[in-house]
């Protein structure tokens, strides 16, 4: 690395994205010695990614440009059966139809943060190697080096048992799949670090252990931090749900605003964690309060949209945030709905506003766009009659400087 240190692992440190590893020292010599293959599980339990997830694809970024292969693992099989990991029920079982639907919508973000052509990196599914081990050969193969009285100690199956929650039999061998999923993966690709959440150890711990006891391999795991906002909020989600990647889901304008919106506690650590700004420019940007510091706070939105949407969509969320907030003062989003049969049968952005009530007539929401005072998502409307995107979940509408509103579709 060139940025704090030549040690790959002090700079991950020093940016916060290390919180345990199975041999923290070994794992700085074997990152240090050659170019690994390194892995990160994703269950694909929705069509998008969202920025929980963020912390490990960071990381994977940091670790491609210091030379090391990325895996992105996609759970397939085990979306099937669910992580039980420090829950309290069980997840809800998706069909194939969906779980695939899923498979698509998250590998689309994959690209935006690693390079995955020409075997820089790879995205793989377990359901490769999982839909065709018959159970006695599993058992063979994985249960038989794993003692249940070990299992039972691990904080995520004795916290839900100790609550008297069910734990069913399928969702208790979840850890020994994703053991054998490292195994595969070590056989297949030489991949012999795993990444993961802070929830994740135990999982990885027994993928660690299946690799030395059974192959004589020697495997390295590493997680993370669970991240949580200084207010307690874990990071994902966010007053109105969750905050996706995928901008199907969630506009560039919200994820920016999310950003923008983060707690004066936290700007300095996301910014090492989700930009890639020196640990110095950092220091430089969150060592005064006020102004200053709503300055990193666009800064770190800038990033954190530019990596997920791309230049151009950070560059115009911005400017549609400037154009709501700067040029409104301290105006507020007025939150309005309007239903999703309406929108599809066809309807003019001045129509809309007369039916919520904004606007008394379509003659005056045309005055007030000839006027050059109204704005779609922060861009000047010059005709109101126009049609708006039947396939739209939302839009930012203002009125002059003082008259904003959050128009969202629904059912």
């Amino acid at each position: 690395m060139t940025e704090t240190s030549p040690d790959l692992i002090a700079h991950l440190q020093a940016r916060g994205f290390i919180h345990q590893s199975t041999d923290l020292d070994g794992l700085r010599e074997h990152l240090a010695t050659g170019d690994r293959t390194i892995y990160l599980g994703f269950d694909a339990t929705a069509d998008s990614l969202h920025v929980g997830h963020l912390q490990g694809l960071m990381l994977m970024r940091w670790l491609q440009k210091a030379g090391h292969r990325p895996i992105l693992l996609i759970g397939g099989a085990t979306t099937r059966i669910g992580d039980p990991s420090f829950r309290d029920e069980s997840r809800p079982i998706l069909d194939e139809a969906q779980i695939q639907a899923n498979i698509t919508g998250i590998t689309r973000t994959f690209a935006r943060y690693l390079t995955l052509v020409d075997d820089a990196g790879k995205v793989v599914d377990n359901a490769d190697w999982l839909d065709g081990i018959g159970y006695l050969r599993f058992l063979d193969q994985v249960g038989r080096y794993f003692s249940i009285n070990r299992l039972l100690t691990f904080d995520a199956v004795r916290q839900r048992l100790d609550r008297e929650h069910s734990l069913s039999f399928l969702e208790f061998g979840y850890t020994l799949l994703q053991a054998h999923d490292f195994t595969e993966l070590a056989k297949k690709y030489d991949c012999t670090v795993q990444l993961g959440g802070a929830d994740q150890w135990a999982n990885i711990i027994n993928g660690v252990e299946l690799g030395r006891r059974r192959d004589a391999r020697q495997l390295f795991g590493l997680t993370m931090p669970l991240l949580t906002s200084s207010d307690g909020k874990k990071m994902g989600k966010s007053v109105s749900g969750a905050v996706w990647l995928d901008g199907s889901r969630l506009s560039p304008f919200d994820f920016w605003q999310f950003w923008r919106n983060c707690d004066d506690r936290d700007v300095a650590r996301f910014l090492a964690l989700f930009s890639e700004l020196s640990l110095a420019e950092i220091e430089a940007l969150t060592a005064e309060q006020g102004e200053a510091l709503n300055h990193a706070k666009c800064v770190l939105a800038d990033h954190a949209t530019m990596l997920a949407h791309g230049a151009e969509a950070a560059s115009q969320a911005r400017a549609a945030a400037q154009a709501i907030f700067t040029e409104g003062g301290d105006a507020q989003l007025t939150p309005m709905t309007v239903d999703r049969h309406s929108v599809q049968a066809g309807i003019s952005l001045a129509e809309l506003l007369v039916r919520l009530g904004i606007e008394t007539s379509r003659a005056a929401v045309r005055r007030l766009a000839s006027g050059r005072g109204l704005r779609l998502d922060g861009v000047i409307v010059e005709a109101g009659d126009a049609l708006l995107d039947p396939e739209a979940l939302q839009w930012r509408i203002s009125l002059g400087k003082k008259r904003h509103f959050h128009v969202k579709v629904v059912d």
